[in-house]
């Protein structure tokens, strides 16, 4: 008598159906933790943009950075807070840095374009129901109008 070795076509059709059901449920797992790694590398990334931001204000209200009195002590730029600046009324002129790099906007579209373009800048003067760019950097928020995980759009946070 002969046997013959193999699967029966309906323990393959069941192997296929399990298969498929572990990846149902995985893709959209996956997916939703991509979305929460990024969404931390965005916190964090705001988190060290407005921290080097309150940090040039600082140094600026305390007479360290030279700012006449129509300006009001906010850093003119992003790129500023990376290139740094010289240190007034100090005999060896230090250059204070606020950040050895701009962070990336991880939600930003086209991540080859330079690090200041992924961010909207909000100026002192502009009212925070409709901020706008102006002559200084008052705060930084993310171009996407993506919603995150809670709800909320990026650009808002």
């Amino acid at each position: 008598m002969k046997t013959t070795r193999g699967f029966t076509l309906i323990e393959l059709l069941v192997t296929l159906m399990l298969v498929s059901l572990v990846a149902s449920i995985s893709v959209p797992l996956y997916e939703v933790t991509s979305t929460r790694l990024r969404e931390a590398e965005l916190r964090a990334a705001l988190r060290q943009i407005r921290t080097a931001i309150d940090a040039y204000k600082a140094a600026a209200d305390a007479g360290l950075i030279a700012k006449t009195v129509t300006e009001s002590g906010y850093p003119p730029s992003l790129e500023v807070l990376v290139q740094g600046i010289e240190v007034q009324n100090v005999a060896d002129r230090r250059r204070i840095v606020f950040l050895r790099q701009l962070p990336r906007d991880p939600f930003f579209l086209e991540q080859a374009a330079a690090p200041g373009q992924h961010w909207a800048t909000r100026s002192y003067g502009s009212p925070p129901d409709d901020p706008r760019p102006g002559d200084d950097v008052y705060d930084v928020s993310s171009r996407s109008a993506r919603l995150g995980l809670n709800g909320v759009e990026y650009r808002e946070w």
